[in-house]
């Protein structure tokens, strides 16, 4: 039972991986329409992902309560440690692909960031909320 859990959560994490790759690309590519594209597909794994870690987690409680004083290595078979153990690296290997992720999106949206504030001055004074400036975008000088 635990075995086959944890498969069907290491399918998720690893299309969560490939969809997570393939943004990074379309990222480099300038590409973005097709990040939005695949938007639902990662939000539905990501669901779903959550529900199978929920009842995984649940099972493992259940077992590890059935079995007062033992570690969860001498309660899964080895089949089940192995899978457990494939299914920890999975998660570290979707770590490793969202901070990359995180990196690319965060070195964009500083990028258009920096373009908002060239493009329209804001004035500040003080504590208050800084506002945009009039006619900032269209002035000329003569």
């Amino acid at each position: 039972m635990i075995t086959k859990q944890l498969e069907s959560a290491i399918q998720d994490i690893d299309a969560l991986i490939a969809l997570t790759k393939s943004d990074i690309e379309d990222i480099k590519e300038a590409q973005h329409d097709k990040l939005s594209d695949r938007l639902g597909e990662k939000e539905r794994l990501i669901s779903s992902f959550e529900h199978k870690k929920t009842a995984l987690n649940s099972e493992l409680l259940k077992l590890t309560q059935s079995n007062v004083g033992k570690s969860i290595d001498q309660i899964l078979s080895d089949d089940e440690a192995d899978t457990l153990t494939l299914f920890k690296d999975k998660l570290a290997s979707l770590k490793s692909v969202n901070k990359d992720y995180a990196k690319f999106v965060a070195t964009i949206s500083e990028f258009y960031n920096s373009l908002i504030d060239k493009m329209f001055t804001l004035e500040g004074n003080g504590y208050e909320k800084n506002t945009l400036r009039s006619a900032t975008l269209f002035m000329v000088s003569a």
